[in-house]
């Protein structure tokens, strides 16, 4: 039976009648969901079905598809080119970038993330669901559970994701078998327990058919329970979070004259009033809220996730990356985190590496100390690693060069989260979710390393690269100054101890003490000479670069004559240097 509920005319008619319309309208909330789970699996198809049965997609929108030539459904319509609009999409029959569609029924308005399914574009997939109230997680009745819909249900529960639709699609395939459906049902149970979603349902459908997609079918009589668009209009939504402790990261300040100095954000949590108490970090001077300014006029309150401007009763200094929130129940402020990671970048992510992370407004930089563990995506075990690589999910402690204000993302996702950012390249690299707050350990094994009076040990080679996070090396350079120049930059960019020294700025006889000292300290000196003016490097300091663990002559590679891609090349060459790495 048809699920939408039907508006009757006579219920909305006249001025009062409008009103009321629009008031309903306004009324009703918003359920966020996406899609996930493997490659062909028909994510953009249900997508593509669900709303054309619900009566979301215009003519002119159908037409076009209909007059499509890329069309591999078999039938007079290709749902999938409903959320597929990229021409790369619609040539090879794949979702690549995520696609957001808005529809509504009389009882709720939607947002939906179409997601890719193919590893390569995981990253769009947690992208998707990180604003998600629910997952609609897809399995091809043909095919079961495979690691790709593994690890999008572990994202899925690492986002907090609270709810879970388990779509097991392509029953048409399988004569709409009741035992296929219960074997899978099974199935993912077992994955969602292990997982801990809490809320989860699986519901039997065929997206290109229709099947319990918007209306019940009889295809499948043996299945009792909701369509698919029935549970999204019933289903709870996250509870919000305003009655959490007050989060507002500060945006921006606004002083358009002598008379008034605003500051202006987004509340990341909690609710504020005129006269709430607030404490402002790092500061941590304390005040209270004048007014709530907008542009519809000043307001009685704001809360999660509205836009505002707040004035306070006293002059604190107040700049982009602060944030305000309640004295009472302040957030950690610490340099020592432990967050799980999910990797996006093909280029691996190595332990001591500085990286930029991007928490709400406010950046620093941060290296991960250690790698807690790494996530088996076929078994979901805990595995040892030293290097996270494309796709992988593991559990990293960082160490930051400014403290970070957050709560742990399960009580507060916006203040909970951040995206790890390439210095050089400036790619997002990677997406964290905070567990905890490592501070409290990090004071203790302090403690601890004094109690034992470690003090009088001397401190070693192996202690010294372990804390630069690389070992000693020396690099010569001939001829390429401005090479060297750039090498050191780079490898001061992405955490190595690097000094650079000109052979011509120095007396040949002081040299090799300069060697011996940048050695014991453990750095990576880079020693360059121009024949115009050095002809050569002495060989006494030649003998005592020899002391280094590693020397590389870059004479001796064939590097390009471009600077920028000899950096890359010279980058590479330096892998070794990595503690840790074999």
């Amino acid at each position: 039976m048809p699920v939408l509920t039907q508006i009757r005319p006579e219920q909305y008619h006249g001025d009062a009648g409008l009103t009321a319309l629009l008031e309903h309208h306004r009324e009703k909330d918003l359920l966020r969901f996406t899609t996930a789970g493997s490659v062909d699996d028909g994510k953009s198809t249900l997508i593509g079905r669900l709303l054309h049965d619900s009566k979301a997609v215009y003519e002119d929108q159908l037409a076009a598809v209909r007059g499509s030539r890329f069309n591999r459904s078999g039938g007079p319509i290709d749902f999938a080119l409903l959320t597929d609009g990229l021409r790369a999409e619609r040539e090879q029959g794949i979702t690549i970038d995520v696609a957001y569609r808005y529809f509504e029924t009389p009882r709720r308005k939607f947002i939906i993330a179409d997601t890719p399914g193919h590893e390569q574009y995981t990253r769009n997939m947690a992208t998707g669901a990180s604003t998600a109230d629910l997952a609609v997680i897809l399995v091809d009745a043909t095919r079961g559970v495979l690691s790709q819909t593994r690890r999008h249900g572990y994202i899925a529960s690492l986002l907090g994701i609270p709810n879970a639709v388990a779509a097991i699609n392509k029953m048409d395939l399988l004569d709409y078998r009741e035992d296929v459906f219960l074997k899978l049902q099974d199935e993912f149970l077992e994955l969602a327990r292990q997982l801990a979603i809490p809320n989860v349902i699986c519901i039997p459908i065929s997206a290109l058919a229709g099947d319990n997609v918007v209306n019940r079918t009889d295809s499948m009589p043996w299945y009792e329970g909701p369509a698919l668009l029935e549970y999204l209009e019933s289903v709870p939504a996250r509870p919000s979070v305003t009655d959490d402790a007050l989060r507002f990261p500060v945006q921006y300040v606004l002083r358009p004259d002598a008379a008034f100095r605003g500051f202006a954000g987004q509340v990341a949590g909690g609710t504020v009033r005129p006269g709430s108490p607030v404490l402002a970090l790092p500061s941590r001077r304390q005040s209270r809220v004048r007014s709530i300014v907008t542009y519809d006029g000043d307001q009685t309150e704001a809360f999660a996730p509205m836009s505002v401007t707040l004035t306070l009763e006293d002059e604190i200094d107040l700049s982009r990356g602060d944030m305000l929130v309640s004295p009472e129940e302040p957030p950690r402020v610490s340099r020592n985190f432990e967050a799980m990671v999910v990797w996006f970048a093909a280029e691996t992510m190595v332990l001591g590496r500085n990286y930029l992370i991007k928490h709400n407004v406010r950046s620093s930089r941060a290296k991960a100390t250690h790698i807690r563990f790494r996530v088996n995506m076929h078994t979901l075990e805990e595995e040892p690693a030293r290097e996270l690589k494309m796709n992988d999910v593991a559990s990293v402690e960082f160490e930051s060069a400014a403290p970070l204000f957050f709560d742990p993302y399960a009580i507060n996702r916006s203040t909970g989260s951040f995206i790890l950012i390439d210095p050089i390249s400036n790619a997002t690299v990677g997406a964290a979710m905070i567990q905890t707050d490592l501070s409290p350990v990090a004071e203790e094994l302090a403690a601890s390393a004094i109690d034992v009076a470690e003090w009088q040990s001397p401190v070693t080679p192996d202690g010294r690269a372990d804390r630069h996070g690389h070992s000693p090396a020396l690099i010569l350079v001939q001829d390429r100054p401005v090479l060297a120049a750039y090498l050191e930059r780079a490898l001061f960019a992405q955490g190595f101890e690097a000094l650079h020294v000109p052979a011509a700025e120095v007396a040949a006889a002081h040299l090799p003490s300069i060697l011996k000292f940048t050695r014991s300290a453990g750095l990576v000196l880079i020693l360059s000479s121009e024949s115009s003016q050095h002809p050569e490097i002495p060989q006494e300091a030649l003998a005592a670069g020899k002391d280094f663990d590693f020397v590389f002559d870059l004479a001796r590679h064939d590097l390009p004559q471009d600077n920028a891609e000899a950096v890359a090349a010279v980058l590479s060459l330096l892998a070794p240097l990595r503690r840790g790495n074999p």
